[in-house]
């Protein structure tokens, strides 16, 4: 049986668009992609699901549409709290980015189930999401770097790897069950923690 069809509204290009965007996201967030589709969409937005495809293109210009909002809003997430001061070495410029990560995905539901789908289910769109997460820490990074330079001998993105995956895994375990490898994730004080490790182990690897 054909799904009931949503009540028109009022709209024009631009809003309808950021309705559709903004429903899509939610979506995704409180559901994962098993249940993300067009007809989804359409309901949680109210608008008829031919508007996704004229604004879109379809599902994967919509998937592409929340990789570019992923990027704008980690570059947010990642900015420089403006009391805080420049960092004065590399070591500690790769910590703050190491605990900016953490707590910029802790604090996404969205982000989470987009990690979880990229290692689930990889494909071109999960790249995409991928790609679009690293190019703002490579902005976020560039931007603040400055003059300072990295170490000698430094196979820097082997390391970066280990720091993103490990950041990852401890995220989602966090929101999955609150543990992970007997370290507790339930409340601030192990994050706290988590945040204090990240930071002391990025500062030892670009020493």
């Amino acid at each position: 049986m054909d799904e009931a069809a949503p009540a028109k509204r009022p709209r024009n290009a631009a809003s309808t668009r950021g309705i559709i965007l903004g429903a899509a996201k939610a979506l995704l967030a409180e559901q994962g992609f098993a249940r993300w589709g067009v007809n989804a969409i359409a309901r949680a937005s109210g608008y008829d699901k031919q508007l996704i495809y004229r604004y879109f293109g379809g599902m994967d210009g919509l998937a592409q549409a929340i990789a570019e909002d992923v990027s704008a809003w980690m570059e947010t997430a990642l900015v420089r709290p403006e009391n805080a001061a420049p960092p004065a070495t590399y070591a500690e410029l790769m910590a703050r980015v190491a605990v900016a990560l953490l707590d910029a995905l802790r604090s996404d539901p969205l982000a989470q189930k987009i990690l979880v789908w990229e290692l689930s289910a990889p494909s071109s769109l999960a790249t995409a999401f991928s790609e679009a997460r690293g190019k703002a820490l490579s902005a976020w990074i560039a931007r603040e770097r400055g003059t300072l330079q990295r170490p000698a001998g430094i196979d820097a993105p082997m390391l970066n790897a280990l720091l993103i995956a490990s950041i990852q895994q401890l995220v989602l375990s966090g929101a999955a069950s609150g543990r992970f490898l007997g370290l507790e994730l339930k409340d601030e004080a192990g994050w706290e923690r988590v945040r204090g490790g990240i930071a002391g182990l990025t500062r030892a690897m670009y020493q």
